[in-house]
């Protein structure tokens, strides 16, 4: 047979090898000419011809592939383009259906028409602090963020937890509330906002002022982790708050009320209003100490004639602080100690801050304030520690509570 026909001479019984510009064909072609059904072998290397119809070839030269690009297809394997977000958004008039392989992503995309969609399963999330660690990938916002879903949809933990309440500088003065702690999951296939709570400011210790509360944390609004409330001055009540604020000595003043639920156990899930106790009372008569903050573990105590009254601990969520060196070894939203005593009938003891990032109360006496009372730590939620400013300088001792925190982790698989 000779070489060189055009497409429109092959009939369906032309036999033998048949070359189509430099594409070669050997074998026998049988069928209907106009699909264009090869029944032999294809040997060709490159097929240079414009061919209407459908080629179908019953054997294939596996050691060719037709190659466009980074794109191929073989005998075993078909590779699509590659290509990573900017390049795929630098393209004009995509046709519809079009795959790629996207690097940004590492996933699989297909152009509908009006957008890119996911092909393959796999969930791909951006936003604060990201670890890998034990199976599950952790992102940690210790500033305001977002949580950006970039492909796919998870169901993620949380750990959402407050800002601490601050403690007054005033003599007699209860420890800061814990801010909530809220801990569960939640599907997520979109980008959600993220902030994180700043502890309350010292009070000036003035009476009747109060630390101020915490300012609430949150992961989308649904999921909320109010603040804890301010420390009470001598002779004021602690602050409501998530986790309430120990109440000033003398007349034996109230601890703050909490917001959370008081049955928290460590690594628990919890109800919607999250995880948060009640402050403790002020001692009323001298020596008067100051309540403890409360925790998202247990509430704070209240003052006695020895000192101030220990702020309630916070919970243990280790499976986040493990990977992530947060929390206070492992422990969060600890209420803040009561200040101590007058120092009348040895009652100069601080109370001391609750595991989970709660300061201690201040342990000087009336005239001589030593000023050991403490902030309530970074990023845990805890109470700042009850001040215990003297009569000419009440302000000096007030401390600040610890801002909040949020966590989100799941499975890498």
């Amino acid at each position: 047979m000779a070489s060189n026909l055009r497409v429109d001479q092959i009939t369906s019984s032309t036999t033998g090898s048949v070359s189509i510009g430099t594409a070669t064909f050997t074998g026998g072609l049988s069928g209907d000419i106009t699909g264009l059904n090869v029944t032999g072998v294809i040997t060709a290397t490159t097929l240079n011809q414009n061919v209407s119809g459908v080629v179908t070839a019953t054997s294939f030269d596996a050691t060719s592939n037709i190659t466009v690009g980074d794109s191929f297809i073989n005998a075993t394997s078909i590779g699509i383009g590659t290509t990573d977000t900017a390049g795929r958004n630098a393209g004009v008039g995509t046709a519809t259906g079009t795959v790629i392989y996207n690097t940004t992503t590492a996933a699989v995309e297909v152009w509908s028409g009006s957008k890119w969609d996911i092909l393959s399963n796999k969930f791909i999330a951006s936003g604060g602090t990201i670890v890998e660690s034990g199976g599950y990938k952790y992102h940690t916002f210790t500033g305001d963020g977002t949580f950006e879903v970039i492909a796919g949809s998870k169901t993620v933990e949380y750990l959402v937890v407050g800002g601490g309440g601050g403690g007054t500088g005033s003599h007699w003065s209860g420890g800061g509330g814990a801010g909530v702690l809220k801990y569960g999951t939640t599907p997520v296939d979109a980008p959600v906002t993220v902030q994180v709570g700043a502890g309350g400011a010292a009070g000036d210790g003035g009476s009747p002022n109060t630390g101020s509360s915490g300012t609430p944390s949150y992961f989308g609004t649904p999921i909320t982790s109010p603040g804890g409330g301010g420390g009470g001055a001598y002779g004021t009540a602690g602050a409501p708050g998530g986790c309430g604020g120990g109440g000033g000595g003398d007349i034996a003043t109230a601890g703050g009320s909490a917001t959370g639920n008081g049955s928290g156990t460590d690594g628990s899930t919890s109800p919607s209003n999250g995880w948060g106790n009640d402050g403790g009372a002020g001692k009323d008569l001298a020596p008067e100490g100051g309540g403890g903050g409360g925790g998202a573990g247990t509430g704070g105590s209240a003052g006695s004639p020895l000192g101030g009254g220990p702020g309630g601990d916070g919970l243990a969520y280790t499976s986040f602080a493990t990977a992530t060196s947060t929390g206070d070894n492992g422990h969060y939203a600890g209420g803040g100690g009561g200040s101590s005593g007058n120092g009348q009938s040895g009652g100069n003891a601080e109370g001391t801050g609750g595991d989970g990032g709660g300061g201690d109360g201040d342990g000087g006496a009336y005239t001589s304030p030593n000023g050991s009372s403490q902030n309530g730590t970074a990023n845990t939620g805890g109470g700042a520690g009850g001040g215990f400013g003297s009569v000419t300088s009440p302000a000096a001792f007030g401390r600040s509570g610890g801002s909040g925190i949020v966590i989100v982790r799941y499975p890498t698989s």
